[in-house]
């Protein structure tokens, strides 16, 4: 195998909700890979602290604030990165919301709010990526971190399973359309992953017993296993790969009914 297909020197990455968990694991994990790194979200301080650390590792990294709800804010964040770094090559459409109600105790402002967020905010950040690419007409490549809730559904995530949802068809129809483009569109769909928002309940007899029934593995993913399926995505190596969701989930979508 050719390593240098998972190069990335020479990229620019823009990873949106990257002050904690997933989104700030995805920049270290491109950094690693050579590409510079545009993290951003809402808490800009914590931001500026894995660009320091990032940094200290001899890594290119910027921070820029960017709420995916406000089509202004993420407009100003990609001219941020892009006065810095010019066209941003890949994007990780990251940024999200978890909200957990039941159905029947649902108001209109959680299910806005969800959508706003995980639905809308994946589209403003797709469009206005796809929107400079296709003009600089470098090609480059979109990856939505979507879940396994997109694809089947869970108690109290109606609204959760609807936005993510929506994420692998929104994948797939710009996949379709922008390839002419050489504009690659993916997503990947994880399971149950051990971040600092979820540790604690995982560490629970009630929460192994969950892990240990439902996951075929018997076991949460670590967030490791996610860079495989991330650099595939984001580099040469996924270059005939498009329209594409990747679960990576311990084979939790296919345990049995």
């Amino acid at each position: 195998m050719n390593q240098q297909r998972f190069d990335l020197t020479g990229k620019t990455a823009l990873i949106t909700g990257a002050s904690g968990g997933l989104g700030a694991h995805f920049a270290r994990v491109l950094a690693g890979a050579g590409a510079r790194v545009v993290v951003t979200a809402r808490r800009i301080e914590r931001l500026q602290a894995l660009v320091a650390e990032l940094q200290a590792q001899g890594h290119e990294a910027l921070a820029v604030p960017m709420d995916v709800t406000d089509a202004d804010s993420v407009n100003r964040g990609f001219e941020q990165a892009e006065q810095h770094w010019q066209l941003v090559d890949v994007v990780v459409n990251n940024a999200g919301i978890a909200d957990p109600v039941m159905f029947l105790n649902m108001t209109e402002g959680n299910w806005r709010s969800m959508m706003d967020t995980n639905l809308d905010g994946a589209w403003r950040v797709a469009h206005r990526a796809s929107l400079a690419m296709a003009k600089a007409q470098r090609g480059g490549c979109v990856i939505n971190i979507a879940s396994i809730l997109g694809l089947r559904v869970g108690t109290a995530l109606s609204h959760y399973a609807v936005a993510k949802a929506g994420i692998v068809q929104l994948t797939k129809a710009m996949a379709l359309e922008l390839a002419r483009n050489d504009i690659r569109v993916n997503a990947i769909a994880p399971g149950y992953f051990r971040t600092e928002m979820n540790s604690d309940y995982f560490a629970t007899d009630q929460g192994q017993d969950y892990i240990r029934s439902k996951v075929p593995m018997r076991r949460l993913g670590q967030l490791d296993e996610l860079d495989g399926p991330l650099l595939l995505l984001a580099s040469d190596a996924g270059s005939f790969i498009t329209g594409t969701t990747i679960n990576v989930d311990g084979g939790h979508l296919s345990n049995s009914l």
